[in-house]
């Protein structure tokens, strides 16, 4: 009737590893549970971690503990005397006990989930809260130490270490996702939630200008780079997601030269997978020609993803390293052009999408233009008009 095994799932992942998986099976009914470990095709068989795995001693161990742990939950179960599933037995295997389930486990599966899923970005948005808390809180850690006091002392302890306000109702979000799956899971109960009383939300983002003015638009686009050399791609990258759109970071990346036809580009966005076709206006025709003098074998437009058959691991390392770069460099230049204010990568889409509204084009409109799903987003972008220019606006019922 019962069965617990160790094996690998069938389905390769990017990087070119398979998950190591316990696998319970009830009335012909299995269940997978994933322990967190990835292998080489030839470094596993048998239930077991070859000598060629360069730890497969440690590995070994682990996975005979994983097994035998199972097969006692079953026996618990057994003697209780009453009916269970699979889902039964994969619950307590991962719930272990109960309250007192370990966070940190619950972090590494989580991680672990989203890298299969190839999510690296979120993967490692939560990698991020799991070093920061680690660093708060070094020892073991069970969700019902987690209460107020725990999360305020959390909250200063960031704030210390030069954490903003953003910075640490992002991890914070990410800590009560946790917990909130915790309780979806029956890991922990409700009455240990501590979100309704420490309110995330008062963490508001200082507000701060984000997009640029008109003129400093100007000035930034007419910057003269001719004795900077290494700063030119980036103010390309810069101009160019303005002139389309406030076109992402991401979505600059995976470009290819095939998605440029009739005067027309067209791609996906990789956020929402919304299509999009954008005219091509002069000066980002000007822009690819510059990059069309220095393609190389890469279909891509961008020196960003240099070559196909990139893993999920590789392509996330390398826009994360690229991007790093870009926006360097994008200080670089507003420090040489005197623009006083912090400019990054996605300065160019709230100042496409400021300028348009400046420009009198209505909010829907740039809601749709930006690919957002309703005009609250939109609202997000939009730099408020300054005190000058709604006076002007205003005396414009003397004309009445």
């Amino acid at each position: 009737m019962f069965s617990v095994k160790i094996v690998t799932r069938k389905k390769k992942l990017k990087d070119g590893k398979y998950p190591v998986m316990l696998r319970v099976t009830k009335d012909r009914k299995s269940k997978l549970i994933h322990l967190g470990l990835r292998v080489e095709k030839d470094e596993f068989d048998d239930e077991r971690f070859l000598k060629n795995h360069p730890n497969y001693r440690k590995r070994n161990i682990f996975i005979t503990n994983q097994r035998l742990y199972a097969e006692k939950i079953i026996d618990q179960l057994l003697e209780r005397g009453r009916d269970f599933t699979v889902d039964d037995i994969a619950n307590a295997f991962i719930n272990k006990n109960n309250t007192n389930v370990d966070v940190w486990n619950f972090f590494r599966q989580k991680v672990d989930m989203l890298q299969e899923s190839e999510k690296m970005g979120t993967a490692k948005a939560y990698e991020d809260t799991r070093a920061a808390l680690k660093k708060f809180h070094p020892g073991p850690l069970n969700f019902k130490d987690i209460n107020v006091s725990f999360l305020e002392m959390f909250e200063l302890f960031m704030r210390n270490r030069g954490n903003q306000e953003g910075g640490i109702a992002f991890k914070m979000r990410h800590l009560r996702a946790v917990f909130n799956q915790a309780i979806r899971k029956d890991v922990v109960g409700q009455n240990y939630y501590p979100f309704k009383k420490y309110l995330v939300s008062k963490l508001k983002k200082r507000e701060h200008k984000i997009a640029l003015s008109i003129s400093e638009m100007k000035t930034l686009e007419n910057a003269d780079l001719s004795d900077q050399p290494h700063l030119i791609n980036a103010h390309h990258f810069f101009m160019f997601s303005f002139y389309c759109r406030g076109m992402n970071f991401a979505d600059m990346a995976f470009l290819r030269w095939s998605d440029i036809r009739n005067n027309k580009i067209t791609y996906s966005r990789q956020k929402t997978q919304k299509l999009f076709v954008i005219e091509i206006l002069p000066p980002v025709e000007k822009i690819l020609n510059c990059f069309e003098e220095q393609r190389i074998t890469s279909p891509y437009v961008f020196p960003i993803l240099l070559r196909e058959g990139m893993n999920a691991r590789q392509i996330a390392n390398r826009r994360h390293k690229v991007l790093s770069w870009y926006n360097n460099k994008l200080k670089e230049i507003a420090t040489l052009v005197g623009i006083e204010n912090s400019i990054t990568s996605y300065v160019a889409r709230h100042s496409y999408a400021t300028i348009m509204m400046y420009k009198g084009v209505s909010v829907e409109v740039i809601s749709e233009s930006l690919g957002h799903s309703n005009v609250q987003i939109t609202g997000a972008y939009l730099k408020k008009f300054d005190n000058k220019i709604i006076d002007n606006e205003n005396k414009k019922l003397l004309d009445l």
